[in-house]
Order: structure tokens, then C-alpha cells, then sequence
């Protein structure tokens, strides 16, 4: 079946101008200090916690999971300005998000701290983990050119070797880490922006080159190589977050006539999402000692919309903070005033959600039955010897 995109590929291109005006703008302009006052707690009570079942938490992604490695390097991909950071406990730091995001929500409840990003991380602090996600990347390297500087996943992967060669360094060599490295957790979350930021943009060949089913083919030929990779430097426990239902996010509302999901979008994923599986049980056969579980996104945001009014959600199919239709035709800008109920919201800008639903989403990855974590949840494989 062949997709046609030509109405929900015109406006990104745009967007991406726009953003090339505000965050050269932003980048002159915002001072990140302290909050003037405390933040609100945690939207969502992630008491019951486990500590030292991992000893580290390694994370590769995109925007979603990003906590600043792109604030220092050119790129139109930033969140490193108010009000993102408006419910974070010292403001902005580069999390496209009001407060915390998913991984932070897990790192809680193993017991580790935030985990640093790549860009940040210094002395001892790498020991507990490190995050090289990187807004606008994706498993393609070419994903995410429209915003100029990212960090792809190949990328992300040769910076997580610089911190081996780091910590075996200190720690009498590679043999002395591998037990370590074999024991913590390797959180992987890549392949929104291989179609917000590559298959679904205008000046993007692919689309031209396969159809759905071979994009999500030629994808996870790639991914997979690169788990492998991953494996081959020493991890052992793998979390691989499937895709959302990217058809019902802001911007791509924005983009409909009615203000309903996007079909067209969502059933475009649904091959990844399902060669993934796929690519899972075969990667946990054929690589030894390797455990491997897949987190359904898409299920986890379905049964977080059908039970909205229970988790106090009110607005499902706009922005807290954007502009336009569905607040997602602009993304969150620099000193936008955002929507003060933001506890009440399923997202906060155009494309990611906000802090509630990243929270509800981490407890159920870690203590979740076989509908969104499977073959296992994250505390079960946190457990494994």
C-alpha cells in the first residue's frame, strides 16, 4: 500500500524555519537560574522504588528522553528555555518537557538518580549512568537534517564507548566494568523522528524510495545491527520502547481538517512497531545472555486515553503550550505563558507529552503486566542475575 503525504508534509518544513528564527533568538536571551519557588511534587507517586538492583542506567533516543545534549551544539532542536523546565526543580536543562520525563520516572524507581546527560556528565557521576539522547535523531543518520546539529543513534552509540574507555580507565581496565555493564540497564528509544523528521518531510527521499512496509523493514535491518552493536560492547539488558500513536499528536491534528488522529499516520508506524517485536524475539534467541523487552508505547497511551477522566485528564488533543490549531502548529516558544492546569493535559507542546503522562508511562514500563511490557516488565528484568 502506498501512503500519500503531500498535506501532512508541508507545514514541518515551515516549522523548522521558525525555529531556526526563535532558537538563534533564545540562545542569545535565556539565563537558566534556580525557580523562584519550589516546584509542585511529582504528578504522579512513584513511592515503591527498588535501589541498587542496577548499577547504572544507559539511555539512546530522541527528544522525548533528551535532558540537554543538544543545548551546546548548533542545532534549531533545543528545549534549554522557559517555560520548558516550568515544573522542573531548576527550571529549563533541555528536557522538551514541563517537568520530568519517562527515563526519569524509571531511574526513580530503580533507585539511581537523574541520570546525566552526555554533554554534562563528569567524574564519578557516569559510574550511575549516562543519557545520549539526542533531539531530532533517529536510527537513520541522515533523520533530523531539517534542525542541522543532532546526534544520531550511531553517534549516541560511539559516545557510550567513550565512556567505557572512560570508566575502564579508572576502574583497571575493560574486564574490571563488564559485569557492571552486563548488569545495569540500556534504555533505547529511537524511530519517531525516521518519520516526523525524514519519511513524512517533502525534501526527504525516502518516502519516494519504500512504502510503509519496506521503511519499517529497512529500519529495523538497521536497528538491529545497532542493539548489536550495544551487545557487543557489553549490554545485557535491554529496553526497546516501541512507537506511539504518532497520528494523534498535536502537530499532525494541526495538519487535519477535523481535528481527529491521522489514520494515514498512524497505520505508516504500525509496520515498526511490529518488525520491532519481531526483531526482539529473534535478538533474544540468538545472542546469548542477552535479555531484550519491547514497551508498547501506542497500547500504553491507548489505555491512558480511554481511562482519561479517572487519571484527571481534561484536554487530550492539544498543547499545554504552542500555537495555533490544537496549540501544535508552533511548538512551545521562548516565554510563552503555558496552560496553568498542566496536570490536566496528555501533552505539552506539539510532539511530546507532558510530565503526568511520562510518569504514569514509567510505572507501567517497570511494574506493568504482558499488555505493555513484555516478555517481561523493567523491575522483572532489572532483577535478573
Amino acid at each position: 500500500m502506498t501512503f500519500h503525504f503531500r498535506r501532512l508534509c508541508c507545514f514541518p518544513a515551515i516549522l523548522a524555519v521558525v525555529l531556526q528564527l526563535l532558537h538563534g533568538v533564545a540562545g542569545q536571551l535565556v539565563v537558566i537560574d534556580e525557580p523562584t519557588s519550589a516546584p509542585p511534587p511529582p504528578l504522579v507517586d512513584l513511592d515503591g522504588g527498588v535501589g541498587g538492583i542496577v548499577p547504572a542506567m544507559f539511555i539512546f533516543g530522541d527528544s522525548l528522553i533528551d535532558n540537554g545534549n543538544n543545548n551546546n551544539i548548533p542545532s534549531f532542536a533545543k528545549a534549554n528555555y522557559f517555560p520548558y523546565g516550568i515544573d522542573f526543580n531548576g527550571g529549563p536543562t533541555g528536557r522538551f518537557c514541563n517537568g520530568l520525563t519517562m527515563v526519569d520516572g524509571i531511574a526513580q524507581l530503580l533507585g539511581l538518580p537523574l541520570i546525566p546527560a552526555y554533554s554534562e556528565a563528569t567524574g564519578d557521576q557516569v559510574l550511575r549512568g549516562v543519557n545520549y539522547a539526542s533531539a531530532a535523531a533517529g536510527i537513520l543518520p541522515d533523520t533530523g537534517g531539517n534542525f542541522v546539529g543532532r546526534i544520531p543513534f550511531d553517534t549516541q552509540i560511539h559516545n557510550f564507548e567513550t565512556t567505557l574507555d572512560q570508566v575502564a580507565s579508572k576502574s583497571g581496565g575493560a574486564v574490571n566494568i563488564a559485569d557492571s555493564v552486563a548488569r545495569s540497564l540500556f534504555f533505547i528509544g529511537m524511530g519517531s523522528n525516521d518519520y516526523l523528521n525524514n519519511y513524512l518531510m517533502p525534501n526527504f527521499p525516502t518516502r519516494n524510495q519504500f512504502n510503509a512496509q519496506q521503511y519499517g523493514g529497512h529500519l529495523v535491518q538497521q536497528y538491529t545491527n545497532q542493539l548489536t552493536r550495544l551487545y557487543n560492547l557489553g549490554g545485557r539488558k535491554f529496553v526497546v520502547a516501541g512507537l506511539g500513536r504518532m497520528g494523534c499528536i498535536p502537530s499532525i491534528l494541526a495538519q487535519g481538517p477535523d481535528g481527529k488522529c491521522s489514520e494515514e499516520v498512524n497505520q505508516l508506524v504500525l509496520p515498526f512497531n511490529t518488525n520491532v517485536k519481531t526483531m526482539i524475539s529473534n535478538l533474544n534467541q540468538n545472542l546469548p545472555g542477552a535479555k531484550f523487552i519491547y514497551l508498547d508505547i501506542a497500547h500504553m497511551y491507548e489505555e491512558i486515553t480511554a481511562n482519561a477522566v479517572s487519571y484527571g485528564f481534561t484536554t487530550l488533543d492539544k498543547g499545554c503550550c504552542g500555537i495555533g490549531k490544537n496549540r501544535g502548529q508552533i511548538t512551545c516558544l521562548p516565554f510563552e505563558t503555558p496552560c496553568p492546569n498542566r496536570d490536566q493535559y496528555l501533552f505539552w507542546d506539539a510532539f511530546h507529552p507532558t510530565e503526568k503522562v511520562n510518569l504514569i508511562m514509567a510505572k507501567k514500563a517497570f511494574a506493568g503486566d504482558r499488555t505493555v511490557a513484555f516478555p517481561i516488565n523493567i523491575h522483572e528484568l532489572a532483577s535478573l542475575n
